[in-house]
């Protein structure tokens, strides 16, 4: 199936350098606390994202990892900040250092330079934090001797921490290329005996592991060649668990006895004590809590929101954000990961500005990467209650219409309507068989000339039934953040997808469609191209289709159940002559 993207964003350095200078006076202006300190790590993140993007430019330009100009200024530069958010984060969050060599360093850079940057999922999806590094790093009894490896993209950051935690220097960092499960370090001929011969102990740091682990076993590949000990390799991971099921003998068998040193997000913001934990983020925005947080991750907000099992809608549980309940002075609030740096600070207005404009609950703040906002006790979704049908598609018209008017996504990743066909065919291919797939590639039109009919925005990507709560006679929008800026390959989109998401979601006739249509062009301010949705249906329906196998295919029981339930659904929608054009009023 066709699922996943991996989008990356193309910047100048002058840019990233303003975003990341635009910061620091705040950073100096607010009073101690967690909000500072997830300012500074905002800085950090994006310092991060600049020197990866750096050091990638000029690995791909001589084809191999070097000991640059660069490539060290653009580590000490990001390592000076990671010893200042060390420091932020010992001191519980009173003090801040941050170096006046540091803005010297970074504005060093040809602000002219383009360069091609990535989200580092971690910090944007998965709940992980730098200061689980810092933690790990004191603890694994690691010296100064130490040579720190960052595997880039998001090791670029986190190996600078290790190395801050154990007063390393600056840390090297290298981009394994070639096959996902076979990868391979590129580097000058020469710099692994180098490095060999400077450092008593070796710190290799990443998130992952994943299906293979191939990175971090490249890496070590790449050293032990070069006469390094295997004993004198460490591995900093995101996770405590094994290789995934792609690994290589030989890195399964390393793994098994290297020194691996890990903290968790459980073990960091559940298990610890104030400042140092999430239950104290929360009251520093809504007062003293009632009880102990609610962990509703992996699904678990379904035990809230049905009273019968049965009816809960399908989850990739793997994929879903932590979350998590709260109750402070009688109000409820759902305290949601929605990512460290500028992502959750974007995240923030929207939530904002949708709730002001009456679509969305309202929000309490957020406090370094979670998002507090009200959690509806009495909503119901639609996939369990009634809605005035009229008051339905005028409500999700005029939501569609504001997103349209307001969020344009001009120079954001999205997959290209020739991206969408190919996967829709693909995807119908692979779950239905040649014949499916072929009749649909005859069906659709040709995607060139859609192409210039598409004005991209921050799409809800998300029209479930579920996701639509009904409150009395209110009717609000759940989860209306990610989705378009997550990995998958949709990403950003015209907002006819997410018409032709609700026209299938919410089960709409054809003149309901045609009415959600005209509300949605009148309130964005802008025309909607009828062909374009004729096209987008099928593709919304195979892409959801192979996004439900995907998952079903991780995972057994219950929730396996569910999940090929949804996707058979889509497929029989896929195939259904009902996904015909839907015309204008």
């Amino acid at each position: 199936m066709l699922v996943y993207g991996d989008a990356e964003h193309t910047v100048t350095v002058g840019t990233k350098q303003a975003a990341i200078e635009s910061t620091l006076p705040e950073i100096h202006s607010m009073p101690p606390g967690i909000a500072r300190h997830g300012t500074l790590v905002t800085a950090f993140v994006g310092t991060a994202e600049l020197v990866q993007g750096l050091i990638d430019a000029e690995f791909h330009e001589l084809g191999v990892d070097t000991g640059s100009i660069v490539h060290r200024t653009g580590m000490e530069c990001l390592s000076l900040l990671a010893c200042a958010v060390d420091h932020s984060w010992r001191s519980g969050f009173q003090e801040v250092a941050l170096p006046k060599e540091f803005l010297g360093k970074l504005l060093s850079f040809d602000p002219s330079w383009t360069i091609h940057t990535k989200q580092a999922e971690g910090y944007a999806f998965y709940a992980l934090y730098p200061e689980n590094y810092l933690e790990a790093a004191r603890a694994s009894g690691l010296g100064a001797d130490t040579q720190v490896i960052g595997i880039r993209s998001i090791g670029t950051g986190l190996s600078a921490l290790v190395a801050a935690a154990i007063g390393a220097p600056p840390p090297f960092t290298l981009r394994p290329a070639g096959h996902p499960f076979r990868r391979e370090v590129k580097a000058d001929p020469g710099l692994a005996r180098k490095l060999a011969n400077q450092a008593t102990s070796f710190a290799i740091v990443d998130e992952g592991p994943g299906l293979s682990g191939s990175s971090f076993g490249a890496v070590a590949d790449w050293l032990e060649e070069a006469g390094v000990q295997r004993q004198r390799i460490h591995f900093f991971p995101s996770h405590e668990g094994t290789l995934g099921p792609q690994a290589s003998t030989r890195h399964r068998e390393r793994w098994r006895q290297a020194p691996r040193h890990v903290r968790t997000m459980d073990d960091l913001l559940l298990g610890g004590s104030p400042p140092h934990c999430l239950a104290a983020w929360v009251e520093d925005l809504v007062g003293p809590l009632d009880g102990p947080l609610e962990d509703v991750s992996g699904g678990g907000w379904r035990r809230r929101r049905y009273a019968d099992k049965t009816n809960w809608p399908p989850s990739n549980v793997q994929q879903e954000r932590r979350k998590f309940l709260a109750r402070a002075n009688g109000a409820s609030w759902f305290v949601k990961f929605a990512g460290l740096g500028e992502t959750g600070a974007r995240k923030l207005r929207m939530a904002h500005h949708l709730h002001e404009a009456g679509f969305a609950p309202d929000v309490a703040g957020w406090r370094h990467g979670f998002l507090v906002q009200s959690w509806l006790e009495d909503a119901r979704g639609l996939d369990q209650t009634t809605f005035d049908r009229d008051g339905l598609i005028g409500q999700v018209g005029a939501y569609l219409g504001f997103r349209a008017r307001y969020y344009p996504a001009v120079g954001q990743p999205g997959a290209s309507m020739g991206e969408l066909r190919h996967m829709a065919v693909y995807n119908a291919q692979q779950a239905l068989g040649d014949d499916a797939g072929g009749s649909l590639d005859r069906s659709l039109p040709p995607s060139d000339s859609l192409e210039g009919k598409v004005r991209r925005v921050w799409s809800d990507n998300r029209m479930h039934a579920w996701e639509w709560l009904v409150s009395g006679k209110r009717l609000a929008k759940a989860d209306a953040l990610d989705h378009s800026a997550s990995h998958d390959l949709v990403g950003h989109q015209d907002i006819a997808w997410d018409i032709a998401g609700a026209s299938i979601e919410l089960e709409l006739s054809g003149s309901e469609t045609a009415r959600l249509f005209a509300i949605v062009e009148r309130e964005s301010g802008h025309p909607v191209s009828p062909e374009l949705l004729v096209f987008l249906r099928p593709c919304y329906c195979a892409f959801h289709m192979g996004a439900y196998l995907m998952a079903a295919n991780a995972i057994e029981g219950e929730e396996e159940v569910r999940l090929r339930r949804a996707a058979d659904r889509y497929g029989r929608l896929l195939r259904h002559e009902s996904l015909g054009p839907v015309l204008r009023p």
